[in-house]
């Protein structure tokens, strides 16, 4: 039988089992041998008790061994067969008997000539299991003979086999309840995965708001399902945000589409001189680089929406780039006349991406040049606090009133753009800005004033 093909419930009571079964088969060993050790260390000490007192019955006469009360000896109670008899034999030193308890018979005890003295060993009498000693008896220091004692297994061996069987019976019993009691307690356990199954099974992308029920105790299970609840919030967000960014892409490439289609609808509907097809021709062009920028920026935002960019992390100087920035848009700067002032007190290097950093600033300054008036200005300053550089871009335009300043990292907002449609844009560039700044570890902080100004902050982490 394959584990791994039963259910998870039976799984965890088989492992359950099997653990168990080996330290129920420990314990019922050690049981067992401590009943075996008590049970032999009880005739051990019958034994040498009996030692003791054959010792003074047995004497030594004329270099023989002999009893020394004869009549005594038959009235022992070693003369019947008792229900755990003690055998005693004496031999001379050539190993021939002298005299031995009657319930011997005609059988003798096992001698080993060689053994140590009173040397504890097992051996068979009558096909019974006896405990035997033997030790000698000495001489003026030489052997006078041996004296072999012996007593009865059987009542220790019955006691032995019963322990034995009962504890074989109740193994298996014991196994099987413990495996019904594991498969009942997995079956608790485990119910908050079946929880977890049956919400995943009614969970879709058009039904993401359903969540697994955290258990009562916080154990690993609960923090499972914690863990799978929140990965459905970011699940449900991403999607929601996706369903956002579509329908919002959707209406804002939609808008300069209709533009152009209806420019030429109405450009062909009579025939027209030269410098007014020129006119509707040059609008449809700049709707269409309109378009073409705001793909592009589609593009870029989506492009780094799940950290799919690698970044490419070198020493920048930032005071130069900076400037290159500054000079795209020297065009602009000069057909509104905008004061630019750079304040750079030392040169500033920081470890980031360059490309990403230089698209940070081309958006912002764009924003900055784009929302001001004619005559404005627009400082860039470069310090350090508290042992980190700060990029400060401060202007004098439109400014962003205080109820929408929260909005202005949306994709597609864009501050007041019915009160000033002759600013062109997307309403992308703070959201790729935001985006960038969060790859970079850059905090960005905006505060900002109505018809007074914005100032933008850099701060970089690294």
């Amino acid at each position: 039988m394959n584990p791994f093909h039963l259910s998870f419930r039976n799984r965890i009571a088989l492992y359950y089992l099997i653990g168990t079964a080996l330290m129920v088969m420990i314990v019922f060993g050690i049981i067992y041998g401590t009943v075996s050790y008590t049970i032999y260390k009880h005739v051990d000490g019958d034994l040498t008790s009996e030692v003791n007192g054959y010792i003074g019955e047995i004497e030594i006469h004329q270099g023989c061994l002999q009893l020394v009360n004869a009549e005594e000896w038959q009235r022992k109670e070693h003369n019947t067969l008792s229900v755990s008899p003690v055998f005693i034999q004496v031999l001379d030193e050539g190993g021939v008997t002298v005299e031995k308890s009657p319930n011997l018979k005609k059988s003798d005890l096992v001698f080993h000539k060689n053994m140590k003295n009173f040397e504890l060993f097992d051996t068979k009498l009558y096909d019974k299991s006896i405990r035997q000693i033997q030790f000698s008896m000495l001489n003026n220091g030489k052997i006078a003979g041996y004296i072999l004692i012996a007593i009865s297994l059987e009542e220790s061996n019955t006691v032995l086999n019963n322990l034995g069987e009962i504890l074989c019976i109740l193994y298996p019993i014991i196994l099987l309840v413990l495996f019904f009691a594991a498969r009942f307690i997995a079956g608790k356990s485990i119910k908050p995965i079946r929880n977890i199954t049956e919400t995943s099974s009614i969970i879709t992308r058009e039904n993401l708001t359903s969540r697994i029920a955290l258990p009562v105790n916080r154990d690993e299970l609960y923090v499972l399902s914690e863990t799978i609840n929140n990965l459905l919030d970011r699940v449900e967000n991403a999607i929601s945000r996706e369903k956002e960014f579509t329908s919002d892409a959707s209406h804002e490439l939609r808008t300069p589409l209709a533009v152009i289609k209806g420019t030429l609808e109405v450009l062909i509907r009579k025939p027209r001189n030269q410098a007014e097809y020129e006119e509707k021709i040059n609008f449809c062009i700049s709707e269409v680089d309109r378009l073409n920028h705001m793909v592009d920026q589609l593009l870029l935002l989506a492009r780094f929406e799940n950290q799919g960019q690698s970044l490419k992390i070198e020493n920048v100087y930032l005071n130069s780039l900076l400037l290159e920035n500054i000079s795209r848009f020297s065009g602009m700067i000069s057909a509104k006349k905008i004061q630019i002032a750079t304040n750079f007190s030392e040169d500033f290097y920081v470890d980031t991406d360059n490309y990403l950093l230089s698209i940070i600033f081309n958006n912002l300054i764009s924003n900055a040049i784009k929302y001001s008036n004619d005559k404005a200005s627009l400082t860039i300053s470069i310090i350090k606090s508290e042992g980190k550089i700060q990029c400060i871009l401060s202007d004098t335009g439109i400014g962003i009133p205080d109820d929408e300043l929260q909005k202005i990292f949306d994709q597609f907002y864009r501050s007041k753009s019915i009160e000033h449609s002759e600013v062109k844009g997307t309403g992308l560039g703070l959201s790729i800005v935001k985006r960038l700044c969060t790859l970079l570890d850059i905090d960005i902080e905006i505060s900002s004033e109505e018809n007074k100004g914005t100032v933008v902050v850099l701060h970089f982490m690294r």
